[in-house]
């Protein structure tokens, strides 16, 4: 199976540096297969059959606090998750100038529809849709500062999710399909 790990709050201000070939290597040492990583923010694209996705979690949190001495919380999404969201994700969504819009992955104990009754989401300014997995957020940028989402950061809500833009999504989902299709 074709996974994405999502860890949450690595190389962010500084904290919880992690370097990525040193990550790679920490997933391969654990029998993870065809690894590669995708920009410093903790998404590794991965091959493995032998377990579910939370005990693929549980063997790569412990892989990397003991490599590197870090408690970082692991979000598994396979292939087949991914492509539920990325089908979801309208085209016009981007990560610009004009635009933010950012995919907030849900750990699995949130992820529900419901989630979103615990949102702060403006009318007019904030547009959200909920999709198995994850809550999907664009505003204008000329409006962010007005937007809900900036309620959020901060909250004991978003420290059950790990954010990406959709540029990165993408992206992430492009490397699990270049998998794909060597295989």
């Amino acid at each position: 199976m074709i996974y994405v790990a999502l860890l949450r709050g690595i190389n962010v201000g500084g904290k919880n540096k992690i370097d990525m070939k040193m990550l790679k290597q920490t997933f391969e040492r654990v029998g993870m297969t065809s690894v590669k990583t995708y920009i410093n923010s903790g998404n590794i694209i991965f091959t493995y059959d032998s377990l579910s996705k939370s005990e693929i979690s549980h063997l790569l949190e412990e892989a990397i606090c003991k490599d590197f001495g870090l408690q970082i919380k692991i979000l598994i999404r396979s292939f087949d998750d991914m492509k539920i969201i990325i089908d979801a994700l309208p085209e016009t969504w981007k990560n610009d100038q004009n635009m933010k819009s950012d995919v907030l992955f849900l750990w699995d104990d949130l992820d529900s529809k419901i989630v979103l009754n615990k949102l702060v989401i403006k009318p007019g300014i904030d547009t959200v849709k909920y999709v198995n997995g994850a809550i999907l957020w664009s505003v204008d940028k000329k409006n962010v500062t007005k937007s809900g989402i900036i309620k959020l950061v901060g909250t004991n809500l978003y420290k059950k999710m790990t954010v990406r833009n959709v540029n990165t999504t993408r992206k992430i989902y492009q490397l699990m399909q270049d998998i794909v299709s060597t295989n």
